[in-house]
């Protein structure tokens, strides 16, 4: 950043990066940590004003860093620390200057709306006069705007991200708007004729796109998965290029969020974690006038309010979330028609003990991985050799962030007999326990 930013007299809260890049342009000691932290995280808080007034001496945090201050800049005096960190907090001794090495804005941090809160009351003097609503009626505006007289199609998987994007765009442009559910084949068992069923029920021109020997054609001999994800994401725009010309639509919409952009590293000096279909994923000739991203700036919690506000069911706003290209990235790997068998049936079987538990409201996603790994297995008395599959099951907000479910041991083991019992060519199950960071949610 401009280094005169400093020099101002509005307020500036530095998170994570932020806190060491205000240290680095103010002379402050920043250098690779001896020992990185990701994760949970305890620090002291040595000062509780400002930002950090009415918490407790010791918190816990959300890290995710792998450089750090270890002296703050002379002009800077120490809020907090923790066992690796020395400079985890400080604020300039004048200024309305701030900076956390942690996340307060993800929900591991357990005070982190706290913080949140007192940079913005406390320090900005801002009023809460701000409401959901307002950001509806400006999305809405924004779309009939931009698609004028013209026609748009909307990309359309029955998820929360593009069905709420469907529903602003309908509200936006009523019948001048088609959506186009792909039908790819690495969709959930049954969840094609469920997506049918809730949309044919909507006011807009719906359309199924059979799709599913051209993607798996596509596929073929593929094992890297950033290949796989911009693959389906040509695919994906081939296909609707294909729908918009039979109608004539310029525009295309999609229920592309924030999270999916920050992982896709979507500006030039931005880390890319992986890309996402419908962001890096995307080939670099449209035929389209414009790609319309109305929920660009939503983390999923924020997408359910939406939703919530526009009336769409409710089972609907509580599916959990599902990547784009669907299965293809949770079979890790080549993907063949054999091994989508095996991950589907393996699917069903976790959501439905997970949803039979009764676990399934308070979990953000659960699902089987296919791996490519095979190992040595006993059934019948015979020796057996077949694929591992691999349960993760996470707990998270926005999905920045994530903590591995700590499923009940009784829950697992009836998965993994029923998974090993139903399916054939598994022999083994194991159970993922990493949080994200430093894992993603999805394998792939």
């Amino acid at each position: 950043m401009d280094p005169r930013l400093v020099n101002i007299d509005l307020p500036i809260l530095g998170l994570c990066y932020g806190l060491q890049l205000i240290a680095q342009i103010t002379q402050g000691k920043v250098k690779p940590a001896t020992c990185k932290e990701y994760g949970t995280t305890f620090v002291s808080i040595d000062k509780a004003t400002g930002i950090l007034r009415g918490l407790n001496k010791r918190e816990k945090v959300w890290m995710s860093h792998g450089d750090t201050v270890y002296a703050p800049p002379p002009s800077f005096e120490i809020m907090a620390h923790s066992k690796n960190c020395p400079v985890a907090a400080f604020k300039h001794k004048k200024k309305p200057i701030y900076g956390l090495q942690w996340h307060p804005e993800v929900i591991h941090t357990k005070n982190g709306a706290k913080m949140l809160n007192n940079f913005i009351f406390e320090v900005c003097k801002c009023e809460a006069n701000w409401k959901m609503e307002d950001i509806i009626e400006k999305m809405v505006k924004e779309i009939r705007s931009a698609v004028g007289e013209e026609k748009a199609i909307i990309g359309l998987s029955g998820g929360i991200d593009s069905s709420v994007a469907t529903a602003l765009a309908a509200k936006a442009i009523e019948n001048k708007l088609t959506a186009v559910f792909v039908d790819h084949g690495f969709m959930r068992e049954g969840e094609p004729e469920q997506v049918r069923k809730t949309f044919q029920k909507f006011k807009l021109n719906f359309e199924v796109a059979e799709a599913q020997e051209r993607f798996m054609h596509k596929l073929k001999k593929i094992i890297d998965p950033e290949k796989k994800r911009k693959i389906i994401g040509e695919e994906f725009i081939r296909v609707f290029e294909e729908k918009a010309n039979i109608i004539d639509a310029s525009f295309l919409i999609q229920g592309t969020i924030y999270p999916d952009r920050i992982e896709s590293g979507f500006s030039k000096n931005s880390k890319k974690i992986k890309s996402h279909h419908n962001v890096a994923g995307l080939p670099s000739k449209i035929k389209f006038k414009k790609i319309l991203e109305p929920l660009r700036d939503l983390y999923k919690d924020e997408v359910r309010k939406v939703a919530r506000m526009l009336g769409l069911p409710k089972k609907l706003v509580e599916r959990q979330p599902f990547p784009g290209p669907g299965l293809a990235v949770r079979i890790i790997g080549e993907v063949n028609n054999e091994k989508n068998r095996i991950i589907k049936q393996a699917d069903k079987i976790v959501r439905e003990e997970i949803e039979k538990a009764k676990l399934d409201n308070k979990l953000w996603q659960y699902f089987a991985v296919l791996t490519d790994t095979k190992a040595t297995g006993v059934k019948g008395d015979a020796r057996a050799y077949g694929y591992v599959v691999a349960i993760r099951a996470a707990e998270s907000r926005e999905a920045m962030t994530a903590n591995f479910a700590k499923i009940p041991y009784s829950i697992l083991e009836k998965i993994a007999t029923r998974i090993t019992n139903e399916i054939p060519q598994v022999t083994r199950i194991v159970y993922d326990i990493t949080h994200k960071p430093p894992a993603t949610i999805e394998w792939e």
